[in-house]
């Protein structure tokens, strides 16, 4: 599965995509995003905010509770606002 990282999550992760595996328990992307918080201090750094994370399964956006089975590219990013 590839991740893009996007905005202020890929300056803190320092880097714009990864290439994972996620472990077989991992199955929504709110387990995802819990499950990359655990690699290292600078996951931990961008996944912080949590549920203010955003994210598109296979170039749509999603909710937390989407599934990521079978996906082939997952982006997070932080919350858009308007202006």
């Amino acid at each position: 599965m590839k991740l893009l990282y996007f905005a202020w999550v890929r300056e803190r992760v320092g880097r714009a995509e990864d290439e994972v595996s996620p472990p077989a328990g991992v199955g929504t992307v709110a387990e995802l995003i819990e499950w990359l918080r655990g690699r290292g201090p600078e996951y931990a750094h961008a996944f912080e905010a949590g549920p203010a994370i955003r994210a598109a399964v296979d170039r749509r956006h999603a909710r937390p509770d989407a599934s990521v089975a079978g996906a082939r590219e997952v982006a997070f990013f932080p919350p858009m606002t308007g202006g």
